[in-house]
């Protein structure tokens, strides 16, 4: 009789030891997937400018991080109450320029713009589909927010953009193209503007 309880009490130990640690992987996956999800949506929540810069960065700063790049202000204007550098010579594939935008001498906006001379509308096309993609992959789907195309004058001029909203942030992915006769030009640009 007393192995026959030895025996009960040892399978209820096995049993109750095995539900332990399954319940310690349930709850150690639990919170780990907690710290991902957590970690996710904080991520989701910044959304910060491109080169490593910060929102509210000073106007010194970023000019001394584009003079440690190699990069060239190739001007500086002042519109309403904005700051706007142009510049130029940062290294990333078909970026002809990038726009600083500083309020009260902060940054508030980084303005991408890609131009591709030798590319056809159709791989055009086919890169603004690979960064729609990305950002709806990353960002949640973008709201349209153009869709033109003006052949009213001798110029005829499309215009598609999209637009995801991070937080206090808001990101926009436009497509812009001019055509006089043989003349033509076109553009991507990517938009980061803090709100």
């Amino acid at each position: 009789m007393r192995a026959t309880h030895t025996k009960i009490q040892n399978r209820a130990n096995c049993s109750l030891n095995w539900n332990s640690s399954a319940i310690c992987r349930i709850v150690s996956a639990s919170v780990i997937a907690l710290f991902l999800c957590a970690a996710q949506a904080y991520s989701v929540d910044e959304l910060l400018p491109p080169f490593g810069f910060r929102w509210n960065d000073s106007m010194a700063h970023v000019e001394a991080v584009l003079h440690g790049a190699k990069a060239k202000i190739t001007s500086r204007d002042k519109k309403e109450n904005r700051d706007v550098w142009t510049v130029e010579g940062l290294l990333h594939p078909g970026l002809k320029r990038t726009l600083f935008t500083f309020k009260q001498r902060a940054l508030v906006a980084v303005e991408l713009q890609y131009e591709y001379p030798d590319w056809s509308i159709e791989r055009y096309n086919q890169r603004m589909g690979e960064i729609r993609k990305y950002f709806d992959e990353k960002y949640g789907t973008g709201k349209l927010v153009s869709r033109s195309r003006d052949t009213d004058t001798d110029v005829i001029q499309t215009l598609v953009g999209y637009q995801w909203m991070v937080g206090a942030t808001m990101l926009e992915l436009f497509y812009f193209s001019a055509q006089h006769g043989p003349l033509l030009y076109r553009t991507i640009t990517v938009d980061y503007k803090a709100m």
